[in-house]
């Protein structure tokens, strides 16, 4: 006598087999596939809840206003993922910014080229950026520590370029900071170049896959062979480049350069806010521009919000710290889902 298995019971013709991306949880599921799917989301609710309050928000005039206004931020958080992506971290770089814009300005005002003086001043930021990249690859000081005290010197260091005075730059870089190509601002565009060619690195290159593993683990980065130090030089060279820059951007804005004690700081929370918040890992391994682009879109949202509903602009640190903190809790909390 043999024991068969009893065949499986057919299901009555006409009927559907449960699975489990069926129904309203199917579609959640499919949907938080989506990349950045929570960001968009947040991004979306923000604008509608805006725009309702505020018909000038969805205007053509507004969202050019906002998109000019990231461009700056935009490419300082591409240098910082970068940065972040492979393990590191860099507090200067909104300080290297003002201080830029205060030496171009100082170089304008005595009547030194327009060429001259922006190829001077990336060269001077990627000098400050080296340096910050010798003392954290052979000293072992921590990141954090590093750049902080960096950003604390080149505060100063911008008062003393001043001297406490406003140093106008006339229009000659009216062309980058007002004008306009393919109805787009070039101060956007430049943006935009910069964040294509970052995601092409960390896509396509070997620096941008030893970045990756730098972060992930510099010790099996070096045990394989990568050059860990020498990828440390040239990335906290090229934020300082990058950062140097923005401070060009920044001076074609706003056409002059004035003391601002904080103003530095302020422009480094922004960006490293819209980092985290587009996923870039706190502790290195991961980062993705999309999401940075994302990120600093949110927080220009937010700003041209308050404007837009007369709130006080006392209250957008309020907002991007907010932010900042729960973006690092959610950043947090994907990685220890991921981890399990």
């Amino acid at each position: 006598m043999s024991l068969k298995t009893a065949p499986r019971a057919r299901n009555p013709v006409g009927s559907r087999q449960p699975t489990g991306n069926s129904g309203k949880g199917g579609l959640l599921a499919r949907a938080q596939q989506i990349p950045h799917f929570g960001l968009l989301g947040v991004l979306a609710l923000v604008a509608i809840v805006v725009g309702t309050q505020s018909g000038a928000f969805f205007t053509g005039d507004n969202v050019l206003n906002v998109v000019r206004q990231v461009s700056i931020a935009a490419v300082i958080a591409a240098a910082l993922t970068l940065v972040m992506t492979a393990g590191g971290m860099d507090f200067s770089m909104g300080s290297n910014v003002y201080v830029i814009a205060a030496f171009a300005a100082q170089l304008i005002h005595s009547g030194t080229s327009v060429t001259v003086t922006i190829l001077t001043s990336i060269a001077l930021a990627t000098v400050i950026g080296l340096v910050n990249g010798l003392i954290v690859t052979y000293t072992n000081v921590a990141p954090f520590v590093v750049t902080l005290a960096t950003a604390t010197i080149l505060d100063g260091v911008c008062l003393v370029v001043l001297d406490g005075k406003t140093v106008s730059s006339g229009d000659a870089l009216s062309g980058l900071g007002a004008g306009h190509t393919l109805g787009l601002p070039n101060l956007t565009l430049l943006a935009v170049v910069v964040l294509a060619i970052t995601a092409l690195i960390m896509k396509y290159t070997t620096f941008g896959r030893d970045l990756f593993a730098i972060g992930g683990n510099e010790h099996v980065a070096r045990l394989s062979g990568i050059g860990v130090n020498r990828n440390k030089l040239v990335l906290y060279a090229a934020a300082g480049a990058l950062s140097g820059l923005a401070g060009i951007m920044l001076l074609s804005r706003l056409v002059s350069s004035s003391p601002s004690p904080g103003g530095g700081l302020m422009l480094q929370l922004g960006a490293v806010a819209a980092v985290v918040i587009g996923g870039t890992a706190l502790a290195g391994g991961h980062g993705t521009v999309a999401g940075t682009v994302l990120g600093v879109l949110l927080l220009g949202v937010v700003a041209n919000a308050l404007n837009l509903l007369q709130i006080s602009s006392f209250y957008q640190p309020v907002s991007v710290g907010t932010v900042l903190v729960i973006a690092a809790v959610a950043n947090q909390f994907q990685k220890s889902r991921h981890a399990h």
